[in-house]
């Protein structure tokens, strides 16, 4: 009958086992990456409607958050960048809403912004006379108030990725609210007295040459300095400028208690959440990141859940201790705390002690490893974004077209079936000659 001659035998067990192998791990990847993109995709359609509100005048300006990533331990920016832009970013450009980016290259950074951002609004209600300096965002607040645009007057809302840069956002506020708005004095370095050389004595033909001598040498001195400083100035010309050193901190935790509260401080702060960022390093977490891999399309629902419950501006008040648990924690304590167990050791490490010639430096704050310490009087002023009932409900009948979520290779087949049937089924192109019936 013209057919090939198949096979007799099942392939051998190596084979078998190889080929399963393959397969389990190419379908459990596909089936992952699929339903992490519906995650996505259904997220988005729901938060889509939020794009298409008409505004209130032309030259209003338009709902903008802030966005606080900052390096995990023991990694670099762009992890945390690539976090956002594969799970938050989708959402947030669906819904329309403008945001800005707070970024942290190393421990520190987002606790700086926050509470300078905080002194800085302070001191323009308590010191108006004082001109603060100038900077990027002051300088267009400047324009925007010439030119008379309308604020925006209603929820702004943070947006905090994972537990490290949480921690630092909360003591930011602490200091910014309870701190003063003066920087603490920089220590004093005591400088040695220079002592003068004791020069022998020596006749007056000895004095002679030996002054020759100290103006030769000096006149050399001079000239090698010259060259050197003419050196040093174009090797900086060709350096990259440093990046400014980062503010200490005004107060600490340790002061929160007998801090006198500014009576210019809002009832309630604009709206915040946590967003989970889980990372993890080193070759005996492999296990452990291998199952995260396998498993990103939760990650993606959650994080999806999130970003729209930003994006529609429901929020609650913060909750107390848990009753079921034997810890007095409150929320903002517990929240993404699971996170802590994936950092690396060099976190936990304890800081060496400075040497004897930095013991004028000013020692950093280990925030990370520090318990995170609150103040009843800020954290009841803050509110956390959360996704309504009736948002959730209508996630649920969101449908996501398999267009949406289907790869390269089916999309690529699917493209070149509707172009097939198309170039079947139209007719063909005829030059336009209009009715000639009627001439």
């Amino acid at each position: 009958m013209g057919l090939p001659n198949l096979p007799k035998k099942l392939p051998s067990r190596n084979w078998l086992i190889f080929w399963a192998v393959c397969g389990t791990i190419s379908g459990a990847i596909i089936y992952d990456r699929r339903e992490k993109t519906r995650a996505t995709e259904k997220w988005r359609r729901v938060v889509a409607p939020l794009a298409t509100e008409p505004i209130g005048a032309a030259n209003q300006l338009p709902r903008r958050l802030t966005i606080y990533i900052e390096a995990p331990p023991g990694d670099g920016l762009r992890a945390a960048q690539d976090h956002f832009i594969e799970y938050a970013k989708p959402v947030l450009a669906a819904s329309g809403i403008d945001w800005e980016f707070v970024q942290g290259r190393q421990q520190g950074d987002v606790r700086a912004a926050v509470a300078e951002k905080i002194r800085r609004a302070r001191k323009a209600v308590e010191r108006p006379d004082e001109t603060l300096p100038a900077t990027g965002d002051s300088v267009v607040e400047d324009l925007r108030a010439r030119l008379e645009l309308p604020k925006y007057q209603g929820v702004h809302g943070d947006v905090v990725f994972g537990r490290h840069a949480w921690k630092e956002y909360i003591r930011g506020l602490h200091e910014g609210w309870l701190g003063p708005l003066d920087p603490p004095p920089a220590p004093v370095v005591e400088v040695p007295e220079p002592v003068a050389a004791m020069m022998p004595d020596t006749n007056a033909d000895g004095d002679a040459a030996v002054a020759g001598d100290d103006a030769a040498a000096a006149a050399a001195a001079k000239k090698a300095e010259e060259d050197k400083k003419k050196a040093e100035e174009e090797k900086k010309k060709d350096e990259k400028p440093k990046r400014p050193p980062q503010p200490v901190p005004y107060n600490k935790p340790e002061d929160y208690e007998s801090a006198i509260l500014t009576a210019n401080i809002p009832d309630q702060f604009q709206p915040s959440t946590a967003v989970q960022f889980p990372h993890r390093l080193g070759f005996r977490h492999t296990f452990v990141r291998l199952g995260w891999f396998f498993n990103r399309r939760a990650l993606a629902d959650d994080i999806g859940r999130e970003v729209a419950a930003v994006c529609f501006a429901a929020s609650r008040d913060w909750q107390g201790a848990d009753p079921a648990s034997d810890s007095s924690e409150i929320e903002q304590q517990r929240i993404l705390k699971h996170e802590e167990n994936n950092w690396q050791k060099s976190v936990w490490k304890p800081e060496e002690p400075p040497l004897p010639e930095d013991d004028t430096r000013t020692p950093e704050e280990r925030i990370w490893a520090s318990p995170l310490a609150v103040d009843q009087r800020i954290t009841s002023r803050m509110r956390r974004f959360e996704i309504l009932p009736e948002h959730e409900a209508r996630a649920r009948e969101v449908v996501v077209p398999e267009e949406k979520i289907e790869g390269f290779i089916k999309g690529s087949l699917r493209s070149l079936w509707r172009w097939g049937v198309k170039a079947w089924t139209d007719e063909p192109m005829r030059p336009n000659v209009g009715n000639i019936d009627d001439e």
